[in-house]
């Protein structure tokens, strides 16, 4: 007689009850290579019980977002677009003006495209949290302060 594994499928009051909260200190990361990862800690795709269809990751914080690393001309070359709805507005900034005025927007902005385009996303995307300097509100919630490779 064999015996198989069972496929654990979490509900959501078991992914609540376990979720934590993840600190990442973005100075000197990449963008891309650090979102992933950020993007990953959201979804819960590092636990063992990850479930597809249910928002079982971490709360995540990321501080000192002014200190990413953009390589080559992203700085310049790299655009990002907005439209207002009306003929002829459509808006556009380069990626180092917008880590002079709003750092915390590049970050955002990656990791948004690197979720699910639908309800649950959105609501993953509120778990982020991101701020430009190296102070956070949420010492309360004592996050476990991970490094990145």
């Amino acid at each position: 007689m064999r015996m198989y594994q069972k496929t654990v499928s979490l509900t959501k009051e078991q992914a609540n009850a376990q979720r934590g909260w993840v600190l990442v200190d973005a100075k000197d990361q990449t963008l891309g290579r650090l979102c992933t990862r950020v993007a990953t800690l959201l979804r819960g795709k590092h636990k063992p019980d990850w479930t597809p269809h249910v928002d079982n990751g971490e709360y995540v914080v990321v501080i000192n977002a002014e200190r990413i690393v953009l390589t080559g001309r992203k700085l310049s070359d790299k655009k990002y677009y907005r439209h207002s709805g009306y003929p002829g507005h459509l808006k556009e900034v380069s990626a180092g003006r917008m880590l002079e005025t709003h750092p915390e927007r590049v970050i955002e902005h990656a990791v948004r495209g690197m979720l699910p385009k639908n309800k649950l996303g959105r609501s993953l995307l509120q778990k982020l949290k991101v701020y430009a300097g190296d102070k956070h509100p949420h010492q309360a919630q004592q996050p476990e302060a991970i490094e990145l490779d």
